[in-house]
């Protein structure tokens, strides 16, 4: 049981590390929205994704092992948490110093990358209302406005006036 609330604790400080990174880079990323740096964002990008990949391989070793301890402890796997480890470890005050002390630091971790996820989302959707707006200027630039002329029915026929910016003979 030791080896394998060592191996848990491993794995967790493991994904603390990742988790920092990831942060590093969102925080990158925040700046590069900014700065409206595309060749930066999608570098970032791929590079978060590289990261994401090694948590979710370090996710999946870490539930192996949790369903490892579940079998030990005779439990269920989904109903086995961490904080329920650390109250199982009270005869092992070292061992369960450290889980706790993993577990508070990735838990403040992932705090920190949500509230800067969700800092990028804003400045991801703020950053696609402004190209929008902009298309929209840019389309009505060159659109010309429509004329007064009404057909036999009285109903406007929406023609509009010369697109070209000057429109002489010559």
């Amino acid at each position: 049981m030791a080896s394998l609330m060592d191996d848990l604790t491993q794995v967790l400080e493991n994904e603390t590390v990742e988790y920092k990174k990831l942060i590093e880079l969102s925080e990158s990323l925040r700046e590069a929205l900014i700065a409206s740096d595309v060749p930066a964002v999608g570098r970032l990008t791929a590079d978060q994704e590289e990261v994401s990949n090694g948590i979710q391989s370090l996710e999946s070793r870490r539930a192996r092992i949790m369903n490892d301890i579940a079998v030990v402890l005779n439990k269920k796997p989904e109903e086995l948490k961490v904080s329920m480890l650390e109250e199982t470890l009270a005869g092992q005050p070292a061992l369960q110093q450290r889980l706790a002390a993993v577990r508070t630091e990735l838990k403040q971790t992932m705090d920190e990358l949500k509230r800067i996820n969700h800092t990028n989302q804003t400045l991801l959707r703020q950053s696609m209302e402004l190209l929008e707006f902009d298309l929209n200027l840019f389309r009505s630039m060159r659109q010309a406005p429509e004329t007064a002329n009404y057909n036999k029915s009285a109903v406007n026929t929406g023609d509009l006036l010369g697109s070209r910016g000057f429109d002489a003979k010559q």
